[in-house]
């Protein structure tokens, strides 16, 4: 099924999805007219091809994303350090469940792809399934590891044929986005599917 994304700020570069590919980028106005039976989805803001983050190890293997069961005893943030590591020596099946929440967090951001060597089975594979596309790590990493980390790493622009695998984020241009950070994502496509919806 065709879908064609669109966001208010970027008509000039909507996006025909087939599927899990790209058929098209270009105007809405010309992709709307060749594709009138075309599924639309209207965003606020802008459409990028999405971000790498580089901090792959350090935010799912490093750190512990609490369950939101857990918020009267750990909170609702995520946390590193030797806390984290004794969740995970005590228990280590709530890697895998910590890693899918860290996940979850990074798509709220406009996340599609990361770096950085996994290690445990349980991240590589909860990785695989959100689809995530895995990148080239920077000779020099932005700072602290974060889900929004500064400056941004956008990824190459979308083409014909290549992955549809993109965000969207209710901002007015990229530089209204790399001042106001990933946190304004609205909408995070991975394989043509709406992976995460902001409320």
């Amino acid at each position: 099924m065709l879908t064609l994304h669109v966001a208010e700020q970027s008509p000039e570069a909507a996006v025909l999805a087939d599927g899990a590919s790209v058929a098209a980028v270009g105007p809405f106005a010309d992709l709307a007219a060749a594709h009138p039976s075309a599924r639309v989805r209207r965003w606020p803001g802008i459409l990028t091809p999405g971000l790498l983050n580089p901090y792959g190890p350090e935010l799912l293997e490093g750190m512990y994303h609490p369950d939101p069961r857990e918020a009267d005893a750990l909170g609702t943030e995520p946390f590193g350090g030797a806390r984290a590591r004794e969740i995970f020596r005590a228990d280590p099946a709530r890697l895998g469940a910590s890693a899918r929440r860290g996940i979850q967090r990074m798509l709220a951001h406009g996340t599609v792809a990361l770096a950085g060597e996994l290690r445990a089975r349980a991240v590589v594979d909860a990785v695989r399934r959100a689809g995530l596309a895995v990148g080239q790590r920077p000779d020099r990493l932005p700072g602290p590891a974060a889900l929004s980390p500064t400056p941004l790493i956008l990824l190459p622009g979308l083409v014909a044929g290549g992955p549809a695998r993109f965000a969207v984020f209710d901002v007015a241009d990229r530089a209204d986005l790399v001042r106001r950070g990933a946190g304004t994502c609205v909408a995070t496509v991975i394989g043509g599917r709406l992976v995460y919806r902001a409320r």
